[in-house]
């Protein structure tokens, strides 16, 4: 009967301490802050637990102690239908210090650790740029250096504005969900010091349901507003609602929730806002919209006091004497076009939208509205196209719009010249598997394949681009030899070896079974199928978990490392600029 009861007893103690257990505690472990810098506490339990069977202490005393709060212990419905207990503090921050965080159940302790590093003390900036190419990889540099400035007996003749930076790093990319990273969670780092899970901006993804109460990060923009008076530019030739301008104002686990970005970018209120993406500005009542209320928000930003300009005729009339204090630039209702198009093949949707702007004029025109505050600024500008044309592996697309961003970065460093207070940051958000590996020369005798087109080694020799107008571009995307490029990651697609002067390349399509499979318009002229090396699912190459390239110029730069994770990134802006929440 003791022997019987004993084990009873032993079964229960094992049941009931595999059942409770602190599943998950935000931050997540090996996260670092700025001291001062709010975020939102959570601890996710795997079941339902009573408070007063746990104890959560921070640095060995009770978490609202410490946080100087009491959180609100709830329960959440998980994906399995069943129920679990989480406990969340909103809104806390910590003095600089290293915390430990251990979470006791009758099934065991869960710890986590942080550091909280403490503000610099002393700016030593008083503007801070931040260059995002987005997708920018070194394949993507290194093909820009050679149509825009060639290549003579193994010597470049020419360097990019992108070589002349003062510092160089690496940074690793990947989420807390998995090696690889997008765009979301990428600049999200650099926007808020943490770390998070794919298609997440300014949040942990946590294991609601709901996109907008997973625990947030204060990020770089709320903290620009709560404790200085400079100003905020965002600028992007993509939508400004997509991951990495959004991720400068907003929180959410889905990157897909444009209509709510916007809402955050009014919050912010930015000095100046230009872009894509006016279809999420637009009330469901208009013709294009893309939001599901009958909310205006063009009408809703020039209420407050921003002049709204939709066309490159209107933002180049702009008086520079008389620059508006707050600007509101919408050019596109998607994504806008790339240079390649705009410029020279006036494909895709130029026909329809002829009058965009160009990335250059509307960094020029931020930097003339942004200087004119005493305080200083932050500016962030993305060339969005890198990344939306090496997806579909259209290379010359994202080569061109390469060269475009380099010459964003030349208007910057000329921007330092008079103003050598700023700090200048130039990077990637994540890398793509793109490489030059020869050239491709169109006079060639072809025997068998087209193949014989494509020289190695010594039979690669040098391509035949020119720059005789000298804009930067080549005069001719489709000279008679070319750089053979390639990309390590695909789907099945047909290789012509020839720039896609139709439009935007389409590798895969749908099959009868829903699987991509190489897309038959491109099966002529000899071309060759190539057998991918992705799932099914996959249409286009997909980002790859390369380092990315940090470069910095200017007060602060002295930071960069030769290896860092992307969240050091944060760190770099707030102690150059001086940023001191804690009061």
């Amino acid at each position: 009967m003791k022997k019987a009861m004993g084990l009873f007893i032993a079964l229960a103690v094992m049941l009931f301490a595999t059942q409770v257990f602190a599943a998950t505690v935000y931050p997540l472990d090996k996260a670092t802050m700025l001291a001062g810098a709010k975020f939102d506490f959570k601890v996710e339990f795997d079941t339902v637990v009573r408070p007063q069977d746990v104890q959560v202490t921070i640095n060995g005393r009770n978490y609202a102690e410490v946080l100087g709060a009491t959180g609100s212990w709830m329960e959440e419905r998980l994906a399995d239908g069943s129920s679990a207990t989480a406990l969340i503090v909103r809104d806390v921050a910590l003095a600089n210090d290293n915390y430990t965080v251990r979470v006791k159940t009758a099934g065991g302790t869960d710890r986590v650790d942080w550091t909280v590093f403490p503000p610099s003390g002393q700016a030593k900036a008083k503007n801070v740029i931040v260059l995002i190419a987005d997708g920018l990889s070194v394949g993507h540099r290194t093909a820009a250096r050679l149509i825009s400035k060639g290549n003579v007996e193994g010597t470049s003749q020419g360097v990019l504005n992108m070589d002349r930076m003062e510092r160089l790093g690496m940074l690793g990319t990947s989420s807390v969900d998995a090696i690889t990273v997008d765009s979301a969670n990428s600049m999200s780092a650099y926007m808020t010091g943490h770390k998070s899970s794919i298609n997440a901006i300014g949040v942990y993804a946590d294991r609601t349901e709901d996109p907008f109460d997973d625990p947030k990060q204060e990020n770089i923009a709320e903290l620009l507003r709560r404790t200085t008076g400079k100003s905020i530019g965002i600028v992007s030739d993509a939508e400004l609602e997509d991951a990495t301008p959004a991720a400068v104002v907003a929180h959410t686990r889905r990157r897909a929730e444009k209509a709510e970005i916007v809402k955050a970018f009014a919050a912010i209120e930015p000095e100046v806002l230009l872009g894509g993406g006016a279809s999420y500005f637009l009330p469901q009542s208009v013709t294009g919209s893309k939001r599901k209320d009958d909310i205006d928000f063009i009408k809703e930003f020039s209420r407050k006091g921003y002049a709204v300009v939709t066309s490159n005729t209107e933002l180049t009339s702009l008086d520079k004497d008389s620059m508006p204090e707050k600007l509101l630039g919408l050019f596109h209702p998607g994504n806008m076009d790339g240079a390649l198009d705009r410029l020279f093949l006036k494909k895709n949707t130029v026909p329809k939208y002829p009058d965009q702007p160009d990335l250059t004029m509307m960094t020029k025109v931020a930097l003339d509205i942004l200087s004119r505050n005493d305080e200083g600024f932050f500016l962030m500008v993305e060339a969005g196209s890198v990344d939306k044309f090496a997806h579909p592996m259209d290379w010359e697309r994202s080569v061109y719009d390469t060269i475009m961003f380099d010459q964003v970065v030349g208007i910057a460093q000329q921007f330092m010249k008079s103003n050598p207070d700023t700090l200048l940051i130039v990077t990637g958000d994540h890398t793509h598997s793109i490489s030059v590996y020869g050239t491709v020369d169109d006079e060639k005798e072809v025997v068998a394949s087209i193949r014989d087109k494509v020289g190695t080694y010594a039979n690669a020799g040098f391509p035949n681009y020119a720059d005789k107008n000298g804009d930067g571009y080549p005069d001719d995307v489709y000279p008679t030899k070319r750089l053979a490029v390639g990309f390590g990651n695909h789907p099945d697609y047909y290789e012509s070896f020839a720039p896609h002067l139709e439009g935007t390349f389409t590798p895969a399509v749908k099959d009868e079974n829903g699987r991509y499979v190489a897309n038959e318009a491109y099966d002529k002229d000899g071309a060759l199928f190539m057998q991918g090396n992705l799932s099914y699912d996959e249409s286009q190459e997909v980002h790859s978990v390369d380092d990315q390239i940090l470069s910095m110029s200017g007060p602060g730069s002295e930071q960069v490392k030769a290896y860092q994770e992307n969240t050091a990134t944060f760190r770099y802006i707030v102690e150059a600029l001086g940023i001191d929440p804690r009061s």
